[in-house]
């Protein structure tokens, strides 16, 4: 599994309590594109339209930008490929207050582009504090960990 695209700040901001993979409807020119590592995931989002969803915000530069398409919209909303039963617990499930859709990375498994979103939940600012109070303190004892050896 080749990973091209991973939103670290996903991580931070939210709290993760589920993660989907899905697939991507992409033309030709996105996905060699996307093989190439030309994808940005930060800032977009998924959201739930007509029973469908769909990846908005996601940016993919042409492959070759001098051939690409006139009309061609790196940051188009692209749809995701799930089952109706899974687009059905989606729905329902962000229908609950403060939970969002986070696209968290993009990947290939077995020559197809997948990506993968989290249900999530925001976090306050206490709990990002006590998060990075915890990385310092764990960054210390491994410092003193391996000053004392």
């Amino acid at each position: 599994m080749r990973i091209f695209a991973e939103n670290k700040k996903a991580y931070f901001k939210y709290k993760i309590l589920e993660k989907i993979e899905a697939g991507i409807a992409l033309i030709g020119q996105e996905v060699k594109s996307i093989k190439l590592g030309r994808i940005n995931l930060t800032g977009s989002y998924v959201v739930v339209k007509n029973e469908e969803i769909y990846l908005i915000g996601c940016n993919v530069p042409a492959y070759q930008p001098k051939n690409a398409p006139k009309d061609y919209n790196s940051e188009r909303s692209r749809k995701l490929l799930l089952k109706k039963s899974e687009i059905k617990q989606l729905i329902g499930k962000t229908q609950q207050k403060g939970l969002s859709l986070i696209p968290l990375k993009v990947y290939a498994k077995k020559g197809i582009i997948k990506i993968e979103f989290g249900i999530a939940k925001v976090l306050k600012k206490v709990d990002k504090r006590e998060k990075i109070k915890k990385k310092d303190s764990e960054r210390t004892i491994q410092r003193a960990l391996r000053e004392k050896s």
